[in-house]
This record gives structure tokens, sequence and C-alpha cells, in this order.
């Protein structure tokens, strides 16, 4: 188990829960955690609501990364070269994913994917209340 002690993100976390029980809407905390971006170095960042497509490569809630093939080790091979998902669960429940575009270079420190199963879980809350009736979705057309 890893321990999350960076200031830096620990702020992240603290600023996502604040604003998921602030928020009026589930898709502003949705939206807040497309700052995946900065804190895994990523080229570009986009949220899927529901049904998966496809098999890409899948960040893992403990900050691994899964293929077709099995684990990737991240830390010695960097990111894969394709888009991978991070899946946001609510009350045991699937939403959506974030769809990560790797930037070049080496991955980020495992402690910082980690961050990032954390938010991506707290966007999956989010939702998950909003689905219950909580607070809304957000631009909902019906």
């Amino acid at each position: 188990m890893v321990t999350v002690t960076d200031a830096g993100h620990l702020a992240r976390i603290h600023t996502t829960a604040r604003l998921a029980q602030r928020a009026t809407s589930a898709d502003a905390v949705v939206e807040h955690v497309g700052e995946l971006i900065e804190l895994l170095a990523l080229d570009g960042c986009r949220f899927e609501y529901g049904s998966l497509l496809g098999h890409p490569a899948r960040l893992e809630q403990d900050g691994e990364v899964s293929t077709a093939r099995g684990r990737w080790d991240v830390d010695r091979r960097g990111w894969p070269h394709e888009e991978l998902e991070l899946r946001a669960f609510g009350q045991g429940h699937y939403y959506g994913r974030y769809m990560l575009r790797p930037g070049p270079g080496e991955a980020v420190p495992q402690q910082a994917r980690l961050v990032a199963a954390i938010l991506a879980g707290q966007a999956g809350a989010a939702l998950a209340d909003a689905a219950a009736g909580a607070v809304p979705r957000g631009d909902e057309h019906s």
C-alpha cells in the first residue's frame, strides 16, 4: 500500500472532495477531475459516460496499468502508447470513464496515479449521488 503524503496531491483530493460536497451538478465534479491532464502529464483527457466500448489499457485503482496481455510495467516502460481508461464507479456502479491520452516521456510516479484513481472515484460518487437524486447531473436533455 502506498500512502499519499505529497502536499500537492493531498490538496487536489481535498479540493475535489469539497467541490463534490458543494456542487450543484455532478458534471461540475466530472469536469474538475479533468485536471488529470496536469496530474498525470497527459496530452489530453475526456470523460465518456455510460457503456464501455473497446478494450483499451486501464489505469487501475491501485495505480497500476493492465492491458489485454496482462500488467504493463509503467515504472519501467512508461505509459502505453495508446489511450487508456480510468473508470469512475460510485456506490458499486459504473458511470463512465476518463480516456487518458499519454504525453511524451516517462509516466508519473505511482503516488500520482493513485491520486488520479481517487479523483475518478470522487467523480463516480458525485454521479452516483446524481443518479440517486441528491444533485442534478447537469445539462441533460430529455
